[in-house]
């Protein structure tokens, strides 16, 4: 129950950050948005993430993992990108900053359900 239970735990936060974020918005319903995007951010992060990551590692050390944050970002807008143009459901981020914002709200909230719950 691996991968779906990070897909519940990664919909969840997802709704979250909508909620909080001004700069996220759904597309294709209050529901149905965060579900395809949580979807495809999973896997996003299950195989584009790590490549990203090993690519970017100078960098992150450098920055002492704060360039971390910005991948975060990236994966964020391109799930979002991807869900709307697979599904045409999914959610629309309008800057750079709401996703920063965003894929720190997602992660806080990805964390916080997953240790809570046992599901991720």
């Amino acid at each position: 129950m691996g991968f779906i239970g990070r897909w519940v735990v990664l919909t969840l936060a997802t709704m979250v950050a909508v909620w909080l974020v001004p700069g996220i918005e759904t597309v294709g319903g209050a529901w149905l948005g965060p579900i395809m995007c949580a979807l495809v951010l999973a896997l996003v992060n299950a195989t584009v993430k790590p490549i990203m990551n090993i690519i970017s590692l100078p960098l992150t050390i450098i920055t002492l993992g704060i360039f971390y944050l910005v991948i975060n970002a990236l994966m964020l807008q391109l799930a979002s990108f991807l869900s709307r143009e697979i599904f045409h459901a999914g959610i629309y981020i309008q800057s750079f900053g709401s996703a920063f914002i965003g894929a720190i709200i997602i992660s806080i909230v990805a964390m916080i359900v997953g240790g809570v719950t046992g599901l991720d």
